[in-house]
This record gives C-alpha cells, sequence and structure tokens, in this order.
C-alpha cells in the first residue's frame, strides 16, 4: 500500500506545485519586460520632447537637430539601443547608428500605430530563448496638435533575457525545495497513516499462525483506523475466548471420558475370559474400544499442544532428526520399508525439541503406513536462509490434488486409507506443535510418486511471546 500511495502523493503535490510555477514564471517574464518597456517610453517621450521643437527650413535649428542627433548617439553608445525620429515619409531626422532604419515586422507595426497619435502597443513577451528577440517601442513627436515625427527605439533583450532567467532559476530552486519538503512530509504522512495498518496486518498474521495473544495498540494514526484497531482487539479477544473455551471442552471430554472407557475395558476383558477363546465379537469390541482410548488420546493431546507455550532454544535438528530416524528404523525393518536419513548432522534452529519429536514422530509414523514393503522414506535435513527444514518423503500412493488441501485436517483422511490405522487428528497435532515454536508443515508430491512432507522452523531467535492482551507496539 505504501507503494502506491506514496507516489499519488508525490504526483498531486508535483502537480500542485508545477501549478502554481508556471503562471509565476510567466508573471514574473511580464513583470520585467513591462519594466523595460515603461523606461523606453519615458524615453522616446524625452526624445519626442526635443524633437518637436526641430523644424526643417527654419533659421537656428540646425543646433537644435545637432544637439538631438548627439543625445541620441550618446544612446546608442551607452545602452545599444537602436533609436531614430522618422518623419511620416520615413526620411530621417535624426538617429543613432547612421542609416538605420525603422525595422520591418513589429517596427512598422509600432511606427504606423505612434503616427495615430498614440504610443505603440506593448511588444510581444520575449522569452529567454529568443536570443534574436528585439524591443521596438515608438512614440509620436506632435507639435500643434499633429503627428509630424516618431520616435522608435530598437533595444537589445540580453538582459532583459539574463534577468528573467536568473528569476526563473530562483523559481525552480523553490519548486525544488518545496517539493522536497513535500517528499518529507508525503514520507511522514504516509507512515503516519500506514503505520496502524502495518500493525494490525503483522497481528492479523500472528492469529492466523496460531499466536492468538496478538493485539494492536489502538493509539497512533487517523481515527478511523484507531477505531479499527479497537474492534480488531474486540473481535480478537472474542476469537480467542471461544477458542479457548473449545480446548477446554475438548481437553475436559477427553479426560472425563478415559475413566469411564478404561473401565469399560477392563470389564470386556473380564467378558472375554468367560467367553471361547478367539470370540470375534469379543475381539470386535476391544479393538473398537482401544480405537476409541487412542482417539481420546490423541484429543488430549491436541487440546494440550493448541494451549500450551512452547520452550523455545537453539537446538540441533540434525541429530533429533538422526535420533528419530534411529528409533523408527526398527519398526521400519519389520515392515520391510528402507528408513534413511540425509543431510548435514549439524543444522541448528530455535524450535522446542520435545515438540518437533513428537511431529517428526508423527510423519514417520504416517509415512510408513502408507509405504509398501520394498520401498524408501527418506529424512532429510538442510539450512537455509532464515529457515531450516526436515523433509520426509515416501513412495507410498500419494494424496490428489484435492486432498492435498484437506491433509492435516482434523479427523479427516482419505477414503482410499480408512482401512489404516488411525484417527486422522496426528498431523493436525504435528501443525499445532510447530505453529506454537513458530514452524510450519507443508505438503507436495513426491517424485515419482508418494507424499512429501516438509517441516519448517525459524534459524533465528524469535521475539519474545507476549502475555494474552498484550497490544502489539
Amino acid at each position: 500500500m505504501r507503494t502506491r500511495l506514496l507516489p499519488l502523493l508525490i504526483v498531486l503535490m508535483a502537480g500542485v506545485l508545477l501549478a502554481l510555477g508556471f503562471p509565476l514564471a510567466v508573471s514574473l517574464a511580464a513583470a520585467e519586460q513591462q519594466r523595460v518597456v515603461v523606461d523606453r517610453l519615458d524615453d522616446t517621450a524625452r526624445f519626442a520632447a526635443q524633437a518637436q521643437f526641430v523644424t526643417d527650413g527654419i533659421a537656428g535649428q540646425d543646433e537644435r537637430r545637432e544637439t538631438l542627433e548627439e543625445e541620441l548617439s550618446r544612446y546608442h553608445d551607452v545602452y545599444g539601443m537602436r533609436t531614430g525620429v522618422f518623419y511620416r515619409t520615413d526620411a530621417a531626422m535624426a538617429r543613432a547608428p547612421e542609416f538605420w532604419q525603422i525595422p520591418e515586422g513589429e517596427g512598422r507595426r509600432a511606427f504606423n500605430e505612434a503616427l495615430l497619435g498614440r504610443r505603440s502597443h506593448d511588444p510581444p513577451q520575449v522569452w529567454p530563448w529568443q536570443e534574436n528577440a528585439r524591443l521596438v517601442i515608438a512614440s509620436p513627436v506632435v507639435r500643434d496638435g499633429d503627428v509630424v515625427a516618431v520616435v522608435v527605439t530598437d533595444s537589445p533583450t540580453g538582459q532583459l533575457r539574463s534577468r528573467i532567467l536568473t528569476g526563473w532559476l530562483l523559481i525552480a530552486a523553490g519548486e525544488t525545495a518545496a517539493m522536497l519538503l513535500a517528499l518529507v512530509a508525503a514520507e511522514r504522512l504516509t507512515g503516519w497513516v500506514l503505520r496502524p495498518v502495518r500493525v494490525l496486518d503483522a497481528a492479523t498474521h500472528d492469529i492466523a499462525t496460531g499466536r492468538l495473544n496478538s493485539r494492536v495498540a489502538a493509539a497512533g494514526g487517523p481515527p478511523e483506523l484507531r477505531r479499527l484497531a479497537r474492534s480488531f482487539n474486540e473481535m480478537a479477544d472474542n476469537v480467542e475466548e471461544v477458542l479457548e473455551q473449545q480446548r477446554a471442552f475438548v481437553a475436559d471430554a477427553s479426560h472425563q471420558l478415559r475413566n469411564p472407557l478404561a473401565a469399560l475395558l477392563l470389564r470386556i476383558e473380564l467378558l472375554a475370559l468367560e467367553l471361547p477363546e478367539g470370540n470375534e465379537e469379543i475381539a470386535s469390541v476391544r479393538t473398537e474400544g482401544k480405537r476409541l482410548a487412542q482417539v481420546l488420546d490423541d484429543l488430549l493431546d491436541l487440546a494440550l499442544a493448541e494451549h500450551a507455550s512452547a520452550d523455545l532454544r537453539l537446538s540441533d535438528i540434525g541429530a533429533l532428526a538422526a535420533e528419530r530416524v534411529a528409533a523408527w528404523r526398527p519398526l521400519a525393518d519389520q515392515k520391510g520399508v528402507r528408513l534413511t536419513g540425509h543431510g548435514s548432522p549439524a543444522v541448528t534452529a530455535w524450535t522446542d525439541p520435545v515438540a518437533l519429536s513428537s511431529a517428526l514422530d508423527a510423519v514417520i509414523d504416517n509415512a510408513l503406513k502408507f509405504t509398501p514393503t520394498g520401498e524408501e522414506v527418506r529424512v532429510e535435513v538442510s539450512a537455509d536462509g532464515e529457515t531450516s527444514t526436515i523433509v520426509i518423503s515416501d513412495r507410498g500412493p500419494g494424496l490428489t490434488d484435492e486432498e492435498l488441501g484437506r491433509v492435516g485436517d482434523r479427523f479427516w483422511r482419505s477414503n482410499r486409507h480408512q482401512n489404516v490405522k488411525g484417527s486422522g487428528l496426528g498431523l493436525s497435532i504435528t501443525r499445532a506443535l510447530l505453529t506454537a515454536g513458530g514452524g510450519s508443515i507443508s505438503y507436495a508430491h513426491a517424485e515419482p510418486n508418494g507424499l512429501r512432507v516438509t517441516l519448517t522452523v525459524p534459524r533465528t531467535s524469535p521475539p519474545a511471546r507476549r502475555p494474552a492482551g498484550t497490544p502489539t507496539a
């Protein structure tokens, strides 16, 4: 979510900054040019005031014309601006540099507007990339209410374009600084908004993997997420309470049923002494009674496995797996199945060795049940990154894809294996034992046939388990 929310905020803030920056840049360019245009209008008005006293054919006017020409010449030398006073016929009254003519295009348009008795309109906007752009300004020379000539100035725009570019660079620097601040603000904002979501996701994962005591601290983030955190904690409390009641009921029921069942089995044995040896009915009742006792024992073991906390310690699971293989090998030899161990003997992990041993016993026992005589059950230990694994592969009939999705469910057994001894709780107990210590169990097809069971345990020390009801920070 962070990778989606943060770019969205950045794009929105960048759009806002650009929407403000472009008009500001255009306004700055217009203001700089307007300042130059006003200065040129003042200059043309001053030259027009001098030119209105220059009259052809009147004695003494040559001195005034020379004064005007000297003024225009100094103006050109100092500022580099071409300036001239032109009659209606385009003839020059005075100009600098010599032989300069009214420029065509924008210059002619400004000249014609001035002939109408008003100053020329503002020239088009000059931009920094227009290296050959010039500003042409024209003002009328009025004598006795008539326009007798026009003052035209043709200004270079190098300094104007430089000032505009400098202003734009300052705007860009300000926009960049604002964008960096916006990035920091967006980072903090997304962190503030998403932190409760990350905590909630972690707590949800903990509960999904069996750590029902995980809770969320409902302090921080938007009010909606704080309400969601409180609702999540209430839901987790209710779920934990219901599951605790269920476990307590299973444990109590299993425990309470064992005594009368034991008494019943004893009476069956006593009754068998009174009947002829080999009575099939008594043998059937004895078998079902023992099966019922095994189911009750497994139910009690499952309830205890789901309720008890794991005693985690750094253990050599390679040695532990080798020990369990050695313990089960006599039974495997009796069935004609090869039980072999492989992998490094020194593979460590953080686990409850008693729980892992029980889980291995359940999986190996299950593999030996379904592996035909002459085939192999392979136990392989390995380490990969942050986890260590024990893989038990058999060469039995295996399971279908649909059955792989259900294996490990309580009391579930494949329809093809109903005649095999078992309660359907062994792999459920294994999963509960591994989950309590931060491990997991998974199932897959073995090649070319059979079932491949993988027990995974962490190699790094897990965080301390919190008491029930302790919020996640």
